[in-house]
């Protein structure tokens, strides 16, 4: 689904991309926006369905992830969904702000560990298999923190993401780390393997977000508070049951896949309410926010290479166009 791309060649793409496409079309007519299979993005075809964009100056261009961040980095689009670990990347190339917080990984960014072994500390001295630099790294380190053991404590075999499911079925390591759908598949593919900690047990590890350029945000702020408008509209028929059946149709339909093979993935991904999104916008340390979530981030990719120095990973981040569209 995301986040299949090693940092470093992604850096080098973005270079390469900014060459060719050259000048920023930030502000072209109608607003670019792009959007992904994860599923806290793809209900955005909800709105575009039921006719809900009408009279917005948008223009929603499905895209792979890791093109869509490419495209982004090389000033082709307006807005891009994207993690708020990701943008900060990015930010190396293309600055942004996050103006909507979508959801938050509920359980698809998953550590699993082979038959026999049945919790995180059963892991001590094992090799995990996983991809260095990203957020399911972040992940393990979070797992291991939680069960009072450190990084020492395990042998990190740096594994592509979509190959985590043939080395555990190899026996190379005995766990890896994935999200959706490499996870799902080294579950099935390895009878007896197991979750043994997952995104669902540290909310705020990966926030999904909508990021736009600051001199979009600066033109055009009152069609991006439309469009903020819109996606409660999409988040308040989605959490009535009653649309759910209709709702799984339109979802499946575009990535391709049946509803009952789409539902679990809803599972996997809290969409936010603006109630439950409020808080998590105020500025404060942990999980519990952006702000604390990006920080925790920032070190991370600073310790492990993805980028040398410090982001000012607060000027990422806005809440003032939530903090307008909650006082209407």
């Amino acid at each position: 689904m995301k986040r299949n791309h090693s940092a470093t060649q992604w850096l080098r793409n973005v270079a390469a991309s900014a060459v060719v496409f050259g000048a920023s079309l930030a502000q072209a007519e109608p607003l670019k926006i792009a959007y992904s299979d994860w599923p806290g993005w793809t209900p955005w075809s909800i709105a575009i369905e039921k006719g809900w964009l009408e009279g917005i100056e948008v223009e929603f261009e499905w895209m792979d992830y890791v093109g869509s961040l490419d495209a982004f980095a090389a000033g082709n689009l307006d807005g891009c969904h994207m993690t708020n670990g990701d943008a900060l990347v990015i930010g190396v190339d293309q600055p942004s702000i996050c103006i909507l917080i979508n959801d938050y990984s509920n359980g698809n960014d998953m550590f699993i560990a082979a038959p026999g072994f049945d919790d995180v500390p059963s892991l001590k001295g094992k090799k995990v298999g996983l991809e260095e630099g990203f957020v399911t790294h972040l992940l393990v380190l979070q797992a291991l923190e939680d069960n009072g053991m450190t990084e020492e404590d395990i042998t990190i075999v740096n594994t592509p993401t979509d190959q985590t499911p043939q080395v555990l079925k190899t026996g190379a390591v005995e766990a890896v780390a994935a999200w959706q759908p490499s996870s799902g598949t080294a579950l099935r593919e390895v009878p007896g393997s197991k979750v043994v900690f997952s995104s669902a047990e540290a909310p705020g590890l990966i926030y999904d977000c909508l990021f736009v350029t600051p001199e979009s945000l600066k033109e055009h702020r009152e069609t991006w508070m439309k469009l903020i408008g819109v996606w409660y509209k999409i988040v308040e028929y989605m959490k009535d049951e009653d649309n759910l059946d209709e709702a799984l149709e339109i979802l499946a339909k575009r990535v391709s896949v049946t509803p009952e093979e789409y539902e679990p993935f809803l599972d996997g991904t809290y969409i936010l309410t603006l109630e439950e999104a409020l808080p998590i916008w105020k500025e404060a340390e942990g999980f519990g926010s952006i702000y604390g979530s990006s920080k925790i981030s920032d070190d991370f990719n600073v310790k492990y290479g993805v980028y040398e120095a410090p982001m000012d990973y607060k000027a990422f981040i806005d809440p003032s166009l939530i903090a307008e569209f909650a006082a209407e």
